[in-house]
């Protein structure tokens, strides 16, 4: 796990570098807000989505003839009014645009602040349906919704003849957000949640939660919380003699869900919404992988970092494709005017009334060695 302390000077450093680059073209860079945690028991998402950005950024910048473009990072810990104040900071540093946000509820928090300023809120790390309706002109999502992630889990479940799904979830606008997915999901085979578990946000006690759905026998559980609190349940859970199946969305994290749990994430499903960072016949995986290698340990290859990258890679599309000078408007123009374009095999399409770029989602296993097989 990389420290704090060592990952924002290492950050630092970087992003210096990346002005005097700028400043050496005669332009000063354009300048993007990121609020996520990284500190924390969700640590992981934020450091690896970030790491995963700032690796195409680096190769952006270093291209001649573009303009350099940085990230300035603020820690919120997953916490909403840590991020809504991050955001005014910010917003009245006058950024370019919000980029890369992590979570519901934080995202949440920001949004009115970034509406408010008519500032861009780019790929926030998020499915939530609150953040998608009603559309917003300001906002844009790489990523596929959690409805989406929960049907296929659903469907899946449903397909091997497993019906009793429970559900465990963050006590907040996230948790409640997928189970809200899941829930409609099952409705639509008439069936409901056969339990229900709560955690509360940035906490592992789950022995409320293991106990209410054991007692029930499910056949598997549908997870929707950050990876310490989802490893804490499926540790307890299997103590208390549940021999189910765990099915996790997207946020988890699944890098870090599959470090916590160590031997004991055999088995262990999640959903995803990027392609695989260890497949190699996608061309953008292998993009991906060799960007890692030759930064030097400055990245690690999974999928939050690869959404990141995604992230970082379409940002810098719409930046390319904007009309005239840079500015907040030729971003949106230049993003909707993204249809249908391949980055190495991930579809992306913007319009002026769709700003969801993508409906991907597939399934992965975390096998008995730790290794994450799609």
């Amino acid at each position: 796990m990389i420290q704090r302390r060592h990952f924002s000077i290492a950050a630092g450093a970087a992003a210096l570098g990346g002005f005097g680059l700028a400043r050496a073209q005669g332009e000063a860079p354009i300048v993007l807000g990121q609020s996520a945690p990284f500190s924390g028991p969700a640590a992981q998402l934020g450091i690896q989505f970030h790491q995963g950005a700032k690796l195409y950024l680096d190769q952006h910048n270093a291209l001649p003839g573009r303009r350099g473009v940085q990230i300035k990072f603020l820690d919120d810990g997953y916490e909403p009014d840590r991020c809504a104040a991050n955001t005014k900071k910010l917003i009245d540093e006058d950024v370019f645009a919000l980029f890369g946000y992590i979570g519901t509820p934080t995202s949440l928090a920001a949004l009115p602040l970034a509406a408010s300023a008519k500032t861009p809120f780019i790929a926030p790390f998020t499915g939530a349906m609150a953040l998608r309706e009603p559309f917003q002109r300001n906002v844009f999502h790489l990523r596929a919704s959690y409805n989406d992630e929960t049907a296929l889990i659903v469907k899946q479940l449903t397909h091997l003849g497993l019906k009793r799904i429970a559900v465990f979830y963050q006590n907040d606008a996230y948790g409640k957000a997928g189970l809200d997915g899941v829930t409609l999901a099952l409705s639509q085979q008439n069936l409901k949640p056969a339990a229900l578990g709560t955690v509360e946000r940035n906490t592992a006690n789950v022995a409320a939660a293991v106990k209410a759905i054991v007692a029930e026998k499910p056949d598997a559980v549908v997870q929707v919380s950050a990876y310490k609190s989802c490893a804490a349940f499926i540790r307890e859970a299997r103590k208390a003699g549940y021999g189910g199946t765990f099915y996790n969305v997207s946020f988890v994290g699944t890098q870090a869900l599959a470090d916590e749990l160590g031997k004991e994430g055999a088995g262990v499903v999640i959903s995803q919404v990027v392609p695989s960072p260890y497949y190699a016949a996608n061309a953008i995986t292998r993009e991906f992988n060799d960007a890692v290698k030759k930064s030097n340990g400055a990245a690690q290859a999974n999928f939050s970092s690869m959404e990141g990258y995604l992230a970082a890679k379409v940002l810098t599309e719409g930046l390319r494709r904007a009309p005239g000078k840079p500015s907040r408007e030729s971003l949106i123009a230049g993003l909707e005017s993204i249809d249908r374009q391949q980055f190495g095999g991930f579809e992306v399409s913007f319009s002026p009334r769709n700003h969801v770029a993508s409906k991907f989602v597939e399934l992965s296993m975390i096998t008995g060695d730790g290794r994450i097989r799609t």
